[in-house]
């Protein structure tokens, strides 16, 4: 019985079809670029599953890994959620680093632009700290999801952290 219940089609909460066009599995068909003056520029692959179970949020689960060798790198998870009524977004995500965020932003039709509210860390985070994130997702006209965020630390600005552009597989 318990197979039942795991196949049954769960609706679409209403309050996130502004962000239906996010749902799938999305994968980095090409290397992504990460960059900072703090480190060495690098690149990466990155697998994303957003989903939904009929509550008003999208899940979200993000694996990055090592073009290379495949070795499991950055992963985050979290939920986005909308003030009903409006095009208002949160974004509340928890990375294997240790950084806690809470962003929010608007969804502007295939757009979605977030800034931190909030961002935490564990107490023996590495340092520089992050002190800013802001992102955006934004559905390209050719089907690919491109995801660009930028960052500040305790001792730099804001600037670009890292670009990727999925094909969505499901």
């Amino acid at each position: 019985m318990a197979g039942d219940a795991a196949e049954a089609v769960v609706c679409l909460n209403p309050a996130i079809e502004p962000l239906s066009w996010m749902l799938g599995t999305w994968i980095s068909d090409t290397p992504g670029e990460g960059c900072y003056p703090t480190i060495k520029p690098f690149k990466y692959m990155e697998e994303i599953k957003i989903t939904h179970v009929g509550q008003p949020m999208l899940n979200i689960s993000c694996n990055g890994f090592n073009p290379e060798t495949k070795k499991p790198m950055h992963r985050e998870c979290g939920f986005f959620r909308i003030k009903p009524g409006t095009k208002k977004v949160a974004f509340i995500c928890a990375q294997n680093t240790g950084v806690v965020e809470i962003e929010e932003g608007e969804v502007n039709g295939q757009e979605l632009t977030l800034s931190s509210h909030s961002v935490a860390r564990i107490s023996f985070a590495k340092e520089p700290h992050v002190q800013q994130i802001s992102r955006t997702f934004r559905l390209l006209k050719d089907g690919k999801l491109e995801h660009t965020v930028f960052m500040a630390t305790d001792d730099q600005p804001l600037l670009q952290h890292l670009h990727i552009t999925y094909t969505r597989c499901s």
